[in-house]
């Protein structure tokens, strides 16, 4: 971890004097502006250092200002949809002093984390769930009688997902105590319609206007269904004029808005009068991601999310990469586009995560991101596939997850031709317990007719998705965050792999009863090493499903000891179906199963997190030499023995 970072109180004189937002709300409002740019141009410094999301960040300090400055919190709930745009945040309750230990070892979280700070009132890392969560809790304040604002912050990018409309429909039904704010950083306002929308807003939001609004509710009620629907339409299509409202009255919220998210004025005077009003309620507030920033204005994709850089020019310092999976894949894709012109490239809003830029260039008719919707993203490929199109799938595996009844009932249960390229599996550093891909082996494996490969190194991964394109069915190929292969070179030329049969990649001939590692994936490379210092057997097994039991039943038979290792949770994972395989064949021989143990993992580097759960080299020999002593010690071996021979006197039998 870094070391404490000096003190900024001289530098950032109203910054530093802000340990809890309750002192940020004893200043005067001529005070906020300044107290932003020196947010900024903390953040800025800070995250130069450490790296980490700096545009999202960067486009939300005033918002976070205003948010704190007018609401009470953390008795106030703010919801903030996922973490990327709460760095501000973080830094003005309570963790400044901390923050540039973010998204490392032991520090802060790079999203946000209930358990880290009072006001992060819901854990977020995956999008769209700020409104249902922010329901939830205005519904539970309404129970108990309190009296509390309650605030969902989402970014028009979140907005794209199903969930946020599903809680949208529901809080409008449900006339809940609810504020939603959409923080807007794709559209742009001109001047003009800047100064006409925040003067609107301050209008609409204003205690007269409220006050005639609530009134003529009263009188309108007392009015026949038609007279008072047509009143109402008549004040939406007044309002819809010169304002995007529509949708959102629809709903049955209250719609103001669009107001310059950066005119702190405007948006405390905005939040405050819509904190007076009840019901609820929809402020549209326009960002620009990397504001304040030159760089990270004019590419805020890059500054997205950034390794350390020069505050100065934001020239980011070059690390030596190897080639990535995600390269892999992305070179793979192509290149079988080419050949293929049913091949239909899908991604649920991660392009570039993905790797699939170079394909939405070279192939933009065949190239489809559709938003932040993960479960569409499968349903529309299994349209495509029902047309005899041959849909690409990448998708994070944290993401997957969140379009499980998809991929059962709509491909699975159908057997449609659909391959998933499943990028960040296993552990993923920075990231931390809310991205990782550490149950894709278990969910998968459980569904009938799914083909489940892991590719060991990076020339195997262009092989296996080849392979998985072929099969006629669903497939799936799961490879790890960036770097780190063995780096294999990949051929041009693609070759379909045997389905269900692994490769023998180290024998131990003439040694009696021998330890037998049947390594999955990228766990291949520190087995290796393993099989080297112990003389061990070690196996590529490449696929979880199907497994390759014919071989699993010979290493049951001549050695003394499996050990099953894979970078996935040990529950219901590769080495459970190798037990599955065993115990269905009545064969008896000690076992091993090393795998992510049953707890989340906080953020680290990748080589961190394996250590701390013992699947590097070092950790994979330690454990088999442990389980080998155990079977060795003769007291054990007793024991054994009593087990098979003597009934427990704890067992009784019911009559």
């Amino acid at each position: 971890m870094n070391q404490q970072m000096p003190d900024g109180s001289t530098r950032y004189p109203l910054l530093f004097g802000i340990d809890e937002p309750s002192q940020l709300r004893e200043l005067n409002r001529d005070q906020l502006i300044p107290l932003a740019l020196e947010l900024r141009k903390y953040l800025i410094e800070i995250t130069a250092q450490t790296g980490g999301h700096l545009a999202p960040g960067l486009g939300t300090i005033e918002l976070t200002i205003a948010l704190h400055y007018v609401f009470n919190t953390p008795e106030d709930r703010l919801v903030w949809d996922i973490g990327h745009q709460a760095y501000p945040h973080k830094i003005l309750t309570g963790r400044r002093d901390r923050f540039h230990t973010i998204r490392q070892y032991q520090g802060l979280s790079g999203f946000l984390k209930r358990s880290e700070s009072e006001y992060d009132t819901f854990g977020a890392g995956h999008a769209s769930t700020s409104i249902s969560a922010a329901l939830g809790m205005a519904v539970a304040a309404g129970q108990a009688g309190i009296e509390r604002e309650v605030v969902a912050i989402i970014g028009d990018g979140a907005l794209t997902g199903g969930m946020a409309f599903e809680a949208l429909n529901n809080a409008g039904d449900l006339d809940a105590n609810l504020l939603v704010i959409l923080n807007d950083n794709e559209m742009s306002i001109s001047p003009n319609v800047g100064a006409i929308s925040n003067y609107l807003a301050r209008i609409l939001s204003g205690h007269a206007y409220s006050t005639v609004r609530e009134g003529s509710k009263t009188v309108l009620s007392t009015l026949p269904p038609p007279i008072k629907n047509y009143a109402r339409r008549w004040e939406e299509h007044l309002k819809g004029m010169v304002m995007p409202s529509t949708l959102f009255e629809e709903l049955g919220f209250y719609y103001i808005g669009p107001i310059d998210g950066h005119n702190l004025q405007t948006a405390v005077t905005t939040l405050k009068n819509m904190r007076k009003m009840k019901g609820p309620r929809f402020l549209h507030v326009v960002t620009q991601k990397g504001k304040g920033f030159e760089p990270a204005e004019g590419d805020p994709c890059v500054f997205h999310g950034v390794t350390p850089f020069n505050p100065d020019t934001g020239k980011m310092e070059k690390k030596k990469k190897g080639r990535t999976y995600t390269d892999v894949f992305s070179d793979w894709l192509c290149d079988m586009a080419a050949q293929d012109k049913k091949l239909i490239g899908i991604t649920p809003a991660m392009r570039e995560g993905s790797g699939l830029v170079g394909f939405s260039h070279k192939f933009p008719e065949r190239y489809f991101d559709v938003g932040i919707a993960e479960q569409h993203s499968l349903t529309f490929a299994a349209g495509l596939a029902c047309e005899g199109l041959k849909p690409v799938v990448a998708i994070y595996s944290t993401f997957l997850q969140r379009a499980y009844d998809q991929l059962i009932h709509d491909i699975a249960l159908q057997n449609l031709d659909v391959l998933f390229a499943i990028d960040r599996a296993g552990l993923v550093g920075a990231d931390g317990a809310t991205h990782a891909g550490a149950y894709d082996y278990s969910f998968l494996r459980c569904i009938p007719g799914m083909v489940v490969m892991a590719p060991a190194d990076e020339a195997e991964c262009r092989n296996m998705l080849y392979t998985g394109y072929q099969h006629v069915g669903p497939a799936s190929v799961r490879y790890p965050r960036g770097g780190g292969g063995p780096g294999v070179a990949e051929k041009t030329r693609m070759r379909a792999l045997t389905i269900g049969k692994a490769e023998v990649r180290r024998t131990t001939e003439g040694k009696i009863k021998p330890v037998a590692i049947l390594a999955f994936g990228t766990m291949l490379t520190p087995a290796v090493e393993v099989g080297d210092a112990l003389d061990a057997t070690v196996v590529n097994m490449r696929f979880v499903k199907p497994l390759d039991e014919p071989l699993i039943l010979t290493l049951a038979d001549a050695c003394s000891l499996l050990v099953t290792v894979e970078e996935n949770v040990v529950m219901g994972g590769a080495g459970s179906a190798v037990n599955e395989c065993l115990a269905k064949n009545n064969r008896q021989v000690a076992i091993l199963n090393l795998g992510i143990p049953d707890k989340h993992l906080d953020q680290g580097s990748q080589q961190q997190q394996l250590a701390a759960i013992g699947l590097d080299a070092d950790g994979i020999k330690r454990q088999i030499l442990s389980r080998l002593a155990i079977m060795s010690e003769p007291q054990q071996q007793v024991k054994t023995q009593q087990a098979k021979t003597q009934w427990p006197k704890t067992i009784t039998a019911v009559s």
